[in-house]
């Protein structure tokens, strides 16, 4: 096991193309860090710096302590987990999980037994006669999964591991992994652009936009306090809804206008938004602090709203709205309590819960301390 550090690192490719920029990061000993983005953030190049197949323009990558920029990717004991799983086709389970073994001259005895290990802690004792053309998505990924595991490296890097799996077998071999990595507490740096996976998986998360880290937080702060709307849009599922509206305080009065409705906002957010009187922000609400209103005499803190679109998902449904003809939003509701394409509903916003986002960019969000020094 090891700590892993970036500092300040940037790759630019061609001269002119900065696929990763100023990165700074620190990985501790045992822990399960996941970087998520969209597609061409940077993820899997920042993978690569750290496993040495591609070489920093800038900046410092140390592990256990010691800076690996001219060390050879064989010598950093970090074992990787591509996308394609990059099996050997000619060999069997066995001899492909056992090859770094073989190569490293571990006695035949011993990577039998590290083999054997390997494939009972993934379920795939009964495959290793089989070669890859022979075995399912989700049988590779394993096998792929036990090839790293055997070397014991300081640390495991996993690009996209789960990219191509049925959702069945996603979900089985990502708590395989999970499982893996806490009984193991290896170094574990996770690549995926699914926010999903990396909620679920995830000590950290590092969410990566055009080369730079946008935010570094555990899975539930990065859920509740987004640091601007890219976060806040990029991690939940359905994603956060953005209401454009204007802010309004009085000595008593603290609220968001919305067209013609009114939403208070809580008085303890007075000293941050203060200084923003009569801006243009944007309500931000997740999906699940929306809740149908049973009387349809107008409140505060509702909204009128038309169901456009309506997506069961079991016991809930996520609603589709339309806001004053010109706004969207989503709304994850009782499915005993889902409104029919057409209606009109009024919609009751928990504004303790609600964030308020500048609408310049980055588009900070104005409700968390940090953005008022800023």
């Amino acid at each position: 096991m090891a700590r892993i550090e970036l500092k300040n690192v940037t790759k630019v490719f061609d001269g002119s193309v900065t696929a990763v920029s100023d990165f700074t990061l620190t990985v501790d000993d045992g822990e399960f860090m996941v970087i998520v983005g969209p597609s061409g953030c940077g993820k899997t190049t920042t993978l690569r710096l750290i496993a040495g197949l591609e070489k920093a323009t800038s900046g410092t990558i140390c592990i256990a302590g010691k800076p690996v920029d001219n060390v050879s990717p064989r010598d950093r004991d970090i074992a990787m987990v591509f996308q394609d799983c990059a099996l050997y086709p000619h060999m069997n389970a066995f001899r492909n999980i056992a090859f770094a073994l073989k190569m490293r001259k571990v006695p035949r005895s011993q990577i039998i037994r590290r083999v054997k290990n390997a494939a009972s802690m993934l379920g795939i004792e009964n495959l290793l006669h089989r070669k890859p053309a022979a075995l399912s998505g989700g049988q590779r990924r394993r096998v792929a999964l036990a090839r790293a595991i055997v070397r014991k490296p300081n640390a495991f890097l996993l690009d996209e591991p789960l990219s191509s799996l049925d959702v069945t077998q996603r979900t089985s071999v990502r708590t395989e992994l999970k499982a893996i990595q806490q009984k193991l507490h290896t170094t574990t740096i996770h690549v995926t652009h699914d926010q999903a996976e990396a909620m679920k998986l995830a000590d950290r998360i590092c969410v990566m936009r055009a080369g730079k880290i946008v935010q570094i937080a555990p899975p539930l702060q990065l859920y509740d306090k987004p640091v601007n709307r890219f976060v806040a849009g990029f991690i939940g599922s359905p994603a956060m809804n953005f209401l454009p509206g204007r802010l309004e305080i009085t000595p008593d009065h603290l609220a968001v206008i919305l067209g013609e409705d009114t939403i208070k906002l809580p008085q303890r957010l007075r000293p941050l938004l203060l200084c923003f009187n009569n801006s243009q922000v944007l309500l931000g609400v997740r999906p699940g602090h929306l809740s149908p209103v049973e009387s349809q005499d107008k409140k505060d803190n509702t909204i009128t709203a038309v169901a456009t679109l309506v997506e069961p998902t079991g016991a809930a449904a996520d609603v589709h709205f339309a806001v004053q003809s010109t706004t969207e939003l989503v709304a994850r509701l009782d499915i005993r309590k889902k409104p029919d394409v057409g209606d009109k509903m009024l919609l009751r916003i928990d504004t303790e819960n609600v964030h308020i986002f500048s609408c310049e960019e980055p588009g900070e969000n104005l409700t968390l301390p940090a953005a008022k020094s800023s």
